[in-house]
């Protein structure tokens, strides 16, 4: 729950702005999500990411030839029982953010009865189950 999002902000001329545009609209994306593409490969890498055309990436590897398979943007392979505690860690959260929905409303409605019920009158009588009209005492 510590993890909250931050907000960065920077200039950048009119130029870079409409090529930055442009790399969205290529890849179908927000504008934002370029930055957060991008973020999150410099942390991933610490600090280490350098962004290269991908003929370069070709001429840097070595080309085709040398044996390495080398896919742009770089892919992470993660197992499955990762997948799948994260599935179900998703679920216990959902479900726990139902019991706290839930128990808001009882309170809530627990709040709105003694707010009505302020100015009732009990009889102690009435809590006993006796109904002696004689004697009858009052709590406010």
């Amino acid at each position: 729950m510590g993890n909250k999002n931050k907000t960065i902000s920077f200039r950048v001329n009119e130029d870079a702005f409409e090529a930055l545009q442009a790399i969205a609209e290529e890849r179908d994306i927000s504008l934002s999500a370029v930055f957060r593409d991008y973020v999150d490969q410099l942390v991933d890498h610490d600090g280490r990411v350098e962004v290269v055309p991908e003929d370069d990436l070709e001429a840097r590897t070595g080309g085709e030839g040398d044996g390495e398979d080398i896919s742009f943007p770089p892919t992470v392979e993660v197992p499955k029982r990762f997948i799948r505690e994260h599935e179900r860690l998703e679920l216990e959260a959902e479900h726990l953010r139902e019991q706290l929905d839930e128990y808001k409303g009882y309170v809530n409605d627990l709040q709105d009865r003694l707010e009505d019920e302020e100015d009732e009158v009990l009889l102690l009588d009435e809590l006993d189950g006796v109904e002696d009209e004689d004697e009858s005492y009052q709590l406010r």
